[in-house]
């Protein structure tokens, strides 16, 4: 895509702004500088890209010294995030055809828009783009003459059976499925390979798993764009079991749930996401409830379990006693070609991050939509209201009578610049408060101490 030369202009006069003295620089509020600067780069998708980044990097750093932010950083990251993510999606809402009025007129608004605000407009931004994915799965799914009995009608064999209880749902108490529950709509017959296929015939691109072109031993199995997709494009959901941080202790492995499970991921507000029940997903529609470990596991980077290891499995058993929510789980479609977020991998040195990570509130009222969000929650999550203090969640009482649309609270991988038919990478941020991996390169150290300070 060839760069407006105004808007090159507009973007080196912006770099010059950075690199000017602190009062000169303050000309433009931090929010301003950071929005303007940001919308451009994502405009800019030629050779110029990495000069105009790093100079973006120095506006952050320019911004990160703002006595407004310094006192949190954490809540300074959670912002700039939310900064860019408004932009990204902004601009991939506006399309190809978009004209500079259009332009003009979302930079105005990031200019004078609270984050609060630009928080709002990014989950809308996503759900409509969830929402055009729903739509092409059940084009794909079930549309047109289907296999047995009519949409919506009764349950299969397969169906019908009752799953073999193991793993999460002896642990936290389960009596086993319900005989209630509402009846799995027919579909067509498909592989989630086919499904792949045709989603990309239709959205432009699905995703595949292949050896990764990170270049160390442990990279393992990558995740790739088989496609084209514009910046701003939801690229992947993370799938699986989400806990909000009242149910840390029902996660399996606790407190030690990072020791053998390479699969979770933590939102700002502490949810954490299991995606290790999920593995590559299925070729069904099924009542899911995460309580299933997939049959191939990949292998523990520590090699074999040794006795210290077992010792830690026996004294931290989940705590008996809650289910996921619902009881028997949740309709799922597994044949869901974008829920593999959990395989993108980390950035070797010298590589940049193609994604980021966005939070994302789906509404529980978008009944027909349900089905394609690869996520159940564990507990009562939405009846639990959590307060931080330090390192600590406490539980300080229930949402009932809230009027608030009840959500789940997912994530979802979105592209910072125009990916095609290359490996998907994310900045894993990693705390610095730990031993990190060998393997792991900061892509920002800053950026890693805001997200865990």
């Amino acid at each position: 895509m060839g760069m407006n030369p105004k808007f090159g202009d507009e973007a080196l006069e912006l770099v010059l702004a950075s690199r000017r003295s602190a009062r000169q620089t303050e000309s433009y509020s931090g929010q301003q500088l950071f929005c303007r600067f940001f919308f451009l780069f994502a405009l800019s998708q030629v050779s110029p890209m990495a000069f105009l980044f790093n100079k973006f990097q120095e506006a952050v750093k320019v911004l990160a010294k703002s006595p407004t932010f310094a006192k949190d950083p954490r809540k300074m990251q959670f912002e700039a995030d939310i900064n860019r993510l408004f932009l990204y999606t902004c601009y991939n809402r506006l399309g190809r055809t978009a004209e500079e009025a259009d332009v003009d007129e979302v930079i105005e608004m990031a200019n004078k828009a609270s984050v609060d605000d630009q928080q709002k407009q990014v989950q809308e931004n996503i759900h409509s783009q969830t929402r055009n994915f729903s739509t092409a799965m059940d084009s794909i799914l079930l549309s047109g003459p289907i296999e047995g009995d009519e949409a919506g009608g009764g349950s299969s064999k397969d169906e019908d059976a009752a799953p073999r209880r193991s793993g999460l749902s002896f642990a936290v108490g389960q009596r086993g499925p319900s005989s209630k529950h509402p009846a799995i709509p027919k579909t067509k017959p498909l592989s989630l390979a086919e499904v792949s296929l045709r989603l990309k015939e239709s959205i432009g691109y699905a995703l595949d798993l292949k050896p990764s072109q990170i270049p160390h031993e442990a990279a393992g199995i990558g995740l790739f764009v088989n496609g084209e997709a514009d910046v701003g494009t939801v690229i992947a959901f993370y799938p699986g079991v989400i806990y909000a941080p009242a149910y840390y202790r029902y996660i399996p492995g606790y407190p030690r749930v990072d020791a053998k499970n390479p699969y979770l991921i933590t939102r700002y507000d502490g949810t954490v996401i299991n995606a290790q029940p999920w593995g590559s997903g299925g070729d069904t529609r099924e009542l899911w409830d995460g309580s299933k470990l997939p049959e191939n596991q990949p292998s523990s980077p520590s090699g074999d379990e040794n006795g210290s290891d077992r010792l830690w499995k026996t004294l931290s058993k989940p705590v008996e006693g809650t289910r996921i929510s619902g009881g028997a789980g949740e309709i799922i479609e597994r044949r869901n070609p974008l829920a593999l977020a959990h395989f993108a991998n980390h950035p070797a040195k010298g590589m940049a991050p193609n994604v980021m990570i966005c939070p994302y509130d789906f509404p529980l009222t978008e009944k027909e939509m349900r089905t394609y969000v690869p996520n159940v929650s564990f507990g009562n999550a939405d009846q639990v209201s959590m307060r931080r203090f330090g390192s600590f969640w406490w539980r300080t009482g229930s949402r009932e009578g809230s009027s608030d649309v009840p959500i789940m609270k997912a994530l979802v991988l979105v592209a910072t610049r125009a990916i095609c038919d290359e490996e998907v990478l994310l900045n894993y941020r990693l705390s610095n408060s730990k031993r990190r991996p060998t393997w792991y390169t900061p892509v920002d150290e800053e950026e890693d101490q805001r997200r865990w300070s």
